[in-house]
């Protein structure tokens, strides 16, 4: 007898005439059997890869992040959290200034939720290195998470302390060589069911992807754009092209680059540099803008601002009164 998954890799491989994409509830219904661990491990492999190329739709992605959703076991009293904030590219070129961002965000008041994984690809500064050089501790269960958030108003949280399967599948990258679907969904996951969305991309054409997914989702506040390193960090150099649900409705902005001509890349990537900034220890022209210039984006998604210029200079206002002392709150 058939496989009962054998239909769904049928849809995807039967050839360019035969072939066609998953509606969104055959995806949600796909990785539901995946993420149950209903599926050959020939049936797992040949599926992420016939996704891979013919790349996942915005329909297929809201159908995998509903079964992901769904997989995921949370606390019933989950805290208000205004921003989420998923961390799965590490950084190469730059430090991750945008962990500064969530921080100057969180300590003005507006809750985040920071989740990711602690390795992957060599050479790349990863958010546990960057957390520890700050001393903050990552969150060991949920209900951890949950309790930071209420106390400090952040938390990151490992992705293999509330879905363990969805890491074991993103580590099939190291087996297949390729990234698959997975990437697209973790980035989308919002466990905590915060106000709104901040993601950064890399690959050109998946802001389009997450932001059909995302209005197929009935996602209120989100922020999608190509950032530094693939990770939600404005990169001050260039102009970036951000594209927004804001209230449920679609809106696109070009926001400006912050300098006229271009920063080397670090070549130390020494992490003690952010909480230097922060304390103000050290000035860095560059990093300071990735900070506030990220902050002014979470301000236009959550409708803390009308306008970029007002969001920019709202940005700069909160990091100028930023309270030094709160590392030392989050670090307890």
């Amino acid at each position: 007898m058939e496989h009962p998954f054998a239909p769904f890799i049928q849809m995807l491989g039967k050839g360019k005439n035969g072939s066609r994409d998953l509606t969104q509830q055959e995806a949600e219904q796909a990785l539901t059997m995946i993420l149950a661990r209903q599926v050959e491990p020939e049936q797992l492999g040949a599926f992420l890869m016939l996704m891979r190329v013919k790349e996942e739709t915005g329909a297929e992605v809201a159908g995998f992040v509903q079964a992901a959703r769904a997989s995921l076991t949370l606390p019933d009293n989950l805290p208000k959290v205004d921003f989420d904030w998923p961390t799965y590219a590490g950084k190469r070129r730059q430090l991750p200034w945008y962990l500064l961002s969530a921080l100057l965000l969180a300590s003005h008041g507006m809750p985040v939720l920071m989740h990711g994984i602690g390795s992957g690809t060599a050479g790349r500064v990863w958010i546990p290195d960057a957390l520890a050089s700050l001393g903050i501790p990552p969150s060991t269960s949920v209900a951890q998470a949950a309790d930071n958030i209420r106390q400090k108003n952040f938390a990151y949280v490992p992705l293999n302390v509330f879905s363990p399967e969805l890491e074991r599948l993103l580590g099939l990258k190291a087996i297949l060589g390729l990234r698959s679907p997975v990437h697209t969904i973790i980035r989308m996951l919002n466990p905590f069911n915060a106000s709104a969305s901040i993601m950064g991309i890399f690959h050109p054409g998946y802001d389009d992807t997450h932001h059909q997914a995302g209005t197929l989702l009935g996602e209120q506040n989100m922020a999608v754009f190509k950032g530094e390193g693939g990770e939600a960090e404005r990169n001050p150099d260039g102009a970036c092209n951000v594209k927004m649900l804001r209230a449920g409705a679609v809106l696109e902005e070009e926001w400006p680059a912050l300098f006229s001509s271009r920063h080397m890349k670090d070549d130390t990537m020494d992490v003690a540099r952010l909480g230097q900034l922060w304390r103000g220890e050290i000035t860095d022209e560059y990093g300071q803008a990735a900070v506030t210039g990220t902050v002014a984006i979470a301000l236009r998604t959550r409708g803390r601002a009308g306008s970029v210029a007002e969001a920019e200079a709202m940005a700069a206002q909160l990091w100028q009164t930023r309270d030094i002392s709160y590392l030392k709150k989050v670090q307890g």
